[in-house]
């Protein structure tokens, strides 16, 4: 039996990728789920399989976390039915562009500023005033090996998963003396549509940056989220850092033994 059977999970960017995957491990573990993403077609498909299988609740809405009025309008749909979630998964994040700084696209820029950052505060700045006032509940944010290390033409992206490591740590504090806890999941290289995204749908481009070595795939993160949401209620997890065994930094991987 899991420690979250019969909670409330809701993911963001949950139509593909880590955010399915950890859906997936949510439903398994017997939590019911709420399912953003922009994508509705894809969550109401995962939806019912996910209540085929696992016989849970599923609730899915088109929310893109980019527009506050939206999220907050979804929120305050939750918190009308009594389904403030016991658990909030910030997964929703992209990568756009690899070029130096000097060099960058503007657009790119807005589109990781305002999904990774912004989303993610829009989201926690809805939700996280309901679980206080409740005096339970767990955020986990999805980070990466970005927030811990730069790496070249990663300039805008590293800023953005640094900044989350931050807003973790912060909102730790903040909710010191609740039994709310805040917790972060950085994972490495993940096979996912990440790198697709990241190089505006050039599929070729995308495939070779898995070249040579077995990268994590989605499941292994879930893996890791699980853990981490199913840990004693005393237990914090700060920072869990996952990557696949021949990438040692997001400088080295080895590409020659790592499959």
């Amino acid at each position: 039996m899991t420690r979250i059977r019969g909670q409330l999970a809701l993911v963001t960017g949950a139509s593909s990728g880590i955010g399915l995957s950890c859906a997936r491990r949510f439903a398994a573990d017997g939590a019911n789920l709420v399912l953003w993403a922009r994508r509705r077609d894809r969550l109401e498909k995962a939806a019912a399989e996910l209540e085929r299988a696992h016989h849970v609740a599923v609730r899915v809405a088109a929310v893109d976390v980019r527009d506050r009025a939206a999220v907050n309008r979804a929120v305050e749909a939750l918190v009308a039915d009594g389904a403030v979630p016991d658990i909030l998964l910030n997964n929703a994040g992209l990568a756009a562009g690899l070029a130096k700084l000097h060099e960058g696209d503007p657009d790119d820029w807005d589109r990781m500023i305002d999904t990774n950052l912004k989303g993610l505060l829009n989201v926690s700045r809805a939700l996280l005033p309901h679980m206080v006032k409740r005096g339970t509940g767990h955020v986990v944010n999805i980070g990466s090996t970005a927030g811990h290390q730069v790496y070249q033409g990663g300039n805008v992206y590293n800023a953005t998963k640094f900044g989350v490591k931050a807003l973790t740590e912060g909102m730790n504090l903040d909710v010191a003396g609740t039994r709310v806890r805040v917790s972060s999941v950085d994972p490495g290289h993940v096979e996912t549509e990440f790198a697709l995204v990241r190089f505006h749908g050039d599929a070729g481009r995308a495939k070779h940056v898995y070249d040579g070595f077995r990268p994590l795939s989605p499941e292994d993160v879930a893996d890791a989220v699980a853990y981490v949401v199913n840990v004693p209620e005393h237990v914090n997890v700060l920072d869990l850092i996952i990557v696949p065994a021949a990438q040692r930094s997001v400088h080295l991987i080895d590409r020659d033994t790592g499959r």
